[in-house]
């Protein structure tokens, strides 16, 4: 009975490791498998020689983009480093502008924009902006500050410029009180 049940048991594991031999051969063999399925079935089709599209960009047309700027009550010089740009609506953008503090101490100011025509404020969407933020320069420095923007491309087709105008006020706070003599009666 032992002879018989010794080649019971042989037999059982010869078939349990031609078994495992054949799933780990499966399993090395799947990566290859699954390239030629995909390859037949169309899954996973990757064109690499198609650059992404954004179909949100109206490249049918341009809108110009004309940027000014003004300092309100601040010793600062503040001027956009280009004119104007044209982009496509729908399209991210990016213009800088330069600020420097003139004055010999740190001034915090910050930036109103506005826009014309003032409906196209509507349409011009600010993705960073320097006039989110208070800006404090120190005495006689330089910044370059950038706006990133998209102007919908649902903007009215009668609109083909837009006028992009900061102005930087001095923010509250800046301006140090003079001590004033108040007379005191005896």
């Amino acid at each position: 009975m032992s002879a018989s049940v010794s080649s019971k048991n042989r037999t059982l594991l010869t078939r349990l490791a031609l078994f495992s031999l054949l799933m780990f051969g499966f399993g090395y063999a799947l990566v290859p498998l699954y390239k030629v399925f995909c390859n037949i079935t169309g899954l996973n089709a990757v064109n690499l020689t198609a650059a992404p599209v954004n179909s949100q960009v109206d490249t049918g047309r341009l809108v110009d983009i004309e940027f000014d700027s003004n300092v309100h009550d601040l010793p600062w010089k503040f001027r956009p480093l280009q004119s104007h740009i044209s982009v496509h609506p729908g399209e991210v953008a990016q213009a800088e502008f330069e600020v420097v503090n003139t004055r010999g101490e740190p001034m915090t100011g910050q930036a109103i924009p506005s826009y014309g025509p003032r409906e196209a404020g509507e349409y011009f969407k600010k993705i960073t902006c320097f006039c989110f933020n208070k800006q404090t320069l120190a005495a006689g420095e330089s910044r370059h500050m950038p706006v990133v923007f998209v102007v919908d491309p649902a903007l009215p087709r009668d609109i083909g410029t837009i006028t992009l105008s900061y102005t930087f006020f001095e923010v509250e706070g800046n301006k140090r009180a003079e001590a004033k003599a108040i007379p005191t009666g005896s």
